[in-house]
């Protein structure tokens, strides 16, 4: 997939030019405010960010120092663009969080040469992080990163008052299925399910982790308990339809999950919900997950709301 650029610029006869210049060398994308180049990347984030350092309304490193502030927009390279080549201008684009700096005129073969390098770079960063940041088996958030998700929407939970749900899903008698099957048809069948638990967290938002062994959790922003019950029904439904056979199992003739869901029904905080209130969280979820293995398996079991 080609990467994407955007270029934020006031003067549309600069766009241009720089769309001319970079015309093959990626997806190009165009803002002429700043607010509207935040909300651009809040939709879909970029690879490369081209900013004018000087913006009527909300200047180029007032944009800067906001993705910087932004974890998911953090990590995006800025180049800044301007007209004034002064050492003081450069070093205050850098102190911003640019990754490098162009005056006008632009040359085109600089600019190309530059763009390329900054995307170069971000290439290999994305790798390196999904390689650190992914299960190697099933291709979802591993539990450290699951766990730094977990808190970054726990913090924005706090803010915003808006309900956060979590599941536990654990794989029903998977010792056994390891013991008749082998371990390769194991790996087989966790890759399975964690493809199943994708398709049912279905919004941006949600995430998918496999916190070891045969158990998983699934994040579910902005999600109230309904909400959260109907996507363990859902899960529970698309573990029965890939119809794996498990002869081992004791209450079934194919795989199936046991699944604890718990909800935080946030309420306005004049200080940051504790971090306490979510270990609880995560808590009340395993002892909804223990509940729904007691009740026979293949069932999801949910406490009332924490608040």
């Amino acid at each position: 997939m080609n990467p994407s650029i955007l270029i934020v610029d006031d003067n549309p006869a600069m766009i241009q030019v720089m769309a001319g210049m970079l015309k093959g060398a990626a997806q190009l994308r165009f803002a002429m405010r700043g607010r509207d180049a935040l909300d651009q990347m809040a939709g879909s984030a970029p690879d490369l960010v081209l900013l004018d350092a000087e913006m009527p309304g909300m200047s180029g490193y007032e944009v800067c120092a906001a993705m910087k502030a932004d974890a998911r927009l953090a990590d995006i390279p800025v180049i800044f663009v301007t007209g004034h080549g002064e050492t003081e201008a450069e070093v205050r684009g850098l102190e911003a969080g640019a990754v490098d700096f162009i005056t006008k005129p632009v040359n085109a073969a600089l600019l190309l040469a530059r763009v390329r390098t900054q995307l170069r770079i971000k290439s290999l960063t994305d790798e390196l992080r999904n390689l650190a940041t992914t299960d190697g088996l099933t291709g979802v958030s591993n539990r450290r990163h699951f766990d730094e998700l977990l808190q970054r929407e726990w913090q924005r939970c706090a803010r915003t008052a808006a309900p956060l749900s979590l599941l536990m899903v654990d794989v029903d008698h998977f010792k056994r299925y390891n013991d008749h099957y082998g371990h390769p048809a194991g790996d087989s069948c966790l890759k399975a399910l964690a493809l199943a638990l994708v398709s049912v967290a279905q919004r941006p938002g949600d995430r998918v982790g496999r916190m070891g062994g045969e158990e998983f959790a699934i994040l579910l922003p902005d999600t109230d308990a309904a909400g959260a019950q109907e996507v363990a029904e859902r899960t529970l439904q698309a573990v029965r339809v890939l119809g794996l056979p498990h002869a081992g199992s004791l209450h079934a003739d194919h795989v199936t999950v046991s699944v604890g869901v718990g909800t935080y029904a946030a309420q306005a905080q004049p200080v940051p919900i504790a971090d306490g209130d979510l270990w609880g969280l995560v808590s009340r979820v395993d002892q909804a997950l223990y509940a729904a293995k007691n009740a026979g398996r293949d069932c999801w079991h949910a406490l009332g709301p924490q608040g």
